[in-house]
């Protein structure tokens, strides 16, 4: 694992241990999943829940303004949440900005990948204060 590999991993550790004590502090219950990306099953990076709803999220934080997501990953992400019962969702965390949400079906498909920029987190995605209503 070279440098800037650990070094993008480290950053969306500590987005997803940030999410884990905002739920937590919303009263939803929340775990980082052991192993994602690296288990031969597909699992989200987070899962998140209350009385009403589950959500399975796949987290990325970036300081660029576009973030790519592998066909695989989206359709693992979907994969585990059809299975689990929970809303397959997509959180990006760029650089000086606010944790934008968005619903995989609003990602915008190229031939090899899914991607989202910051202008259409801004557009299509929720903040968490917006998703936990």
């Amino acid at each position: 694992m070279g440098i800037s590999h650990a070094r993008r991993k480290s950053k969306g550790s500590v987005a997803e241990r940030d999410l884990i004590h905002k739920f937590w502090g919303a009263s939803w219950a929340a775990v980082r999943v052991a192993g994602s990306g690296s288990t031969q099953f597909p699992s989200p990076d987070l899962l998140v829940g209350n009385n009403l709803r589950k959500l399975a999220l796949e987290v990325k934080a970036t300081k660029d303004k576009k973030k790519y997501f592998s066909k695989q990953e989206i359709n693992d992400l979907k994969y585990f949440a059809l299975k689990f019962g929970a809303e397959p969702w997509v959180v990006i965390k760029f650089d000086r900005e606010n944790y934008y949400f968005l619903n995989i079906e609003d990602l915008e498909e190229t031939p090899a990948s899914f991607t989202a920029s910051l202008e259409l987190a801004k557009r299509r995605g929720f903040i968490f204060e917006e998703l936990i209503k």
